[in-house]
């Protein structure tokens, strides 16, 4: 079986591993951060990876140029990438954005780009921790 490369995966693809990937550094946050019942975890966890946070998140790193050219491509076939469904708690443009934003994490991931990824994840864990993450 051949590996296929994070350049030629599908967005989808990427996405459905970044959201793994996101809330796995969102609940190691939440716990190193004293947090410890596990309905409190949950709430907060929320308010990370819901889709208007996230798609905040890709927002302000666009406009802030935060991210190279290669990451850029990778936000932009995100946010195009056609999933059939859309959250009834979101708007379609968030949803996508937020798609974007997983397909990033994913790729990075995937392409073994640790320390980047590691960095737009605190980043983005700042960002909506500030509360700049909300539409």
């Amino acid at each position: 079986m051949t590996k296929q490369r994070p350049k030629e995966m599908k967005s989808l693809a990427l996405a459905y591993m970044g959201d793994v990937i996101y809330e796995k550094y969102v609940r190691e946050y939440l716990i190193n951060k004293g947090t410890t019942k596990v309905q409190h975890l949950h709430q907060h966890a929320v308010q990370f990876v819901k889709a208007t946070s996230q798609a905040s998140v890709v927002h302000h790193w666009i406009d802030t140029n935060q991210l190279t050219t290669e990451e850029l491509a990778v936000v932009k076939r995100g946010r195009n990438a056609k999933s059939g469904s859309v959250p009834k708690n979101t708007s379609v443009q968030a949803y996508r954005h937020s798609t974007a934003f997983e397909a990033l994490l994913g790729f990075l991931y995937l392409d073994q780009q640790h320390d980047r990824l590691e960095l737009l994840i605190k980043q983005a864990i700042d960002i909506t921790e500030k509360g700049d993450g909300q539409e």
